[in-house]
């Protein structure tokens, strides 16, 4: 169990301009993003133990978490 946060930047180095293009012409994947940042924030604070949540929620936070992170690769590969 990590409790540092899974910034985008982290996860695809070397996207950024993909990210950031993306994000201005495509409202599926801002709002992707949007989510991800969501949910990626509630994993840090239960993994950080800043917020008291069961053991199976948190397992269902990183599991969306990782959900959205597919969807937005598959978003980023395709351009």
């Amino acid at each position: 169990m990590s409790n540092t946060p899974h910034t985008l930047q982290e996860e695809f180095p070397g996207e950024a301009d993909a990210i950031t293009a993306l994000k201005t012409s495509n409202a599926r994947f801002a709002k992707l993003l949007e989510e991800y940042d969501e949910v990626n924030d509630k994993v840090h604070r239960a993994e950080s133990r800043i917020d008291a949540v069961s053991n199976e929620h948190e397992e269902g936070l990183r599991r969306q978490r990782s959900r959205l992170k597919d969807q937005i690769w598959s978003m980023i590969k395709v351009g």
